[in-house]
């Protein structure tokens, strides 16, 4: 860290290096876990600048933040996004930031993927929940697995190492994880199973009935292969195993089941520039207004005032009697 660099620590004396930026909440999908199908998005008026998100971020990255990852929506629906990313590159090239990544969906990676990786960026989170064409169109509503597959060819040859993660949806695509892990181990990817979170109205669809415990998950995978307790740790707040079969990873993120709060080192900010305390809790601080109104001195003070308040961890639970959103913004605000 250089010697301009602070840092930033929360009342439990956890470091928060690792920032999750919203670039935008539109995406060209309709995820059933994730929204509703019928979704109005912010106007394009109430976003941040990519100036002021550049300006926002390069605070964080003065304040200590080694580590940020874009979200969306799909942030490479973003107009001009490169833009961003390519000044985020900058800052991993000077060595003030360890590495700036994405999650994607992947249905714009035929076209980005050398710019990506022309920018400075080599790792990418690919949301993935099925290979079955029936089953992806089922949980997407609007996506293409042709060109969702095609874009993960380009970001491979391109030189980016990915990550799949899936979301186990119960009678969806329950059968699918030892095809989706042996499949992973072939092309080198790692993968990373996600229990639902009970985040936003997502309309028709019912959360009970999604919801799969990762206990079970890993217990039928444990009948065909051997996951071994993996050393290997991230920024992020899954546990890995190694698979001895494949010579992967796999990982297991579970916000419900066993929470991953005690070692939590992230903070989430809007495309409208509220940062989020925690993905289970309300608790917000307005930067954007920060910014706008009291320049970068403003905007450095409601930061830290923010991380001093950072909750323990969240709340989230599912069951039949609770199967509700615990907060009331869609997953798409702030990114996972």
């Amino acid at each position: 860290m250089s010697e301009t660099q602070q840092t930033l620590i929360d009342p439990f004396g956890r470091i928060v290096d690792y920032v999750r930026l919203s670039v935008t909440d539109r995406c060209d999908f309709r995820c059933v876990y994730c929204m509703a199908e019928e979704m109005t998005f912010l106007p394009k008026a109430d976003l941040l600048t990519l100036e002021e998100l550049e300006e926002i971020t390069k605070t964080f990255i003065s304040l200590g933040t080694r580590k940020i990852r874009l979200t969306g929506g799909e942030p490479l629906v973003r107009r001009n996004i490169m833009q961003l990313i390519t000044a985020l590159g900058d800052e991993v090239a000077k060595g003030r930031l360890d590495e700036v990544t994405l999650t994607t969906n992947g249905s714009q990676l035929v076209k980005m993927a050398d710019a990506l990786y022309q920018a400075g960026v080599r790792r990418l989170n690919i949301s993935l929940d099925s290979r079955n064409t029936d089953s992806f169109k089922a949980i997407t509503r609007w996506g293409d697995l042709d060109k969702v597959m095609a874009g993960l060819e380009a970001a491979k040859q391109a030189g980016l190492k990915l990550k799949i993660n899936m979301v186990a949806l119960k009678g969806v695509n329950d059968t699918e994880f030892g095809d989706m892990l042996r499949w992973c181990g072939d092309e080198g990817f790692d993968l990373t199973i996600i229990e639902v979170m009970p985040m936003g109205d997502i309309g028709s669809e019912n959360r009970y009935d999604q919801y799969l415990p990762l206990s079970e998950v890993k217990a039928s995978l444990q009948k065909e292969f051997t996951l071994v307790p993996s050393t290997h740790k991230t920024a992020g707040p899954a546990r890995y195993y190694d698979v001895s079969e494949t010579g992967g990873r796999l990982g297991f993120i579970t916000p419900l089941t066993h929470n991953f709060c005690e070692s939590c080192n992230r903070v989430r900010m809007t495309c409208t520039g509220e940062l989020y305390l925690c993905l289970g809790q309300d608790d917000n601080a307005n930067l954007a207004k920060a910014l706008r109104e009291g320049g970068a001195q403003a905007l450095k003070e409601a930061i830290i005032e923010a991380i001093g308040r950072k909750p323990k961890g969240h709340d989230f639970e599912i069951s039949r009697q609770n199967s509700g959103a615990a907060v009331a913004r869609h997953m798409n605000v702030t990114g996972g």
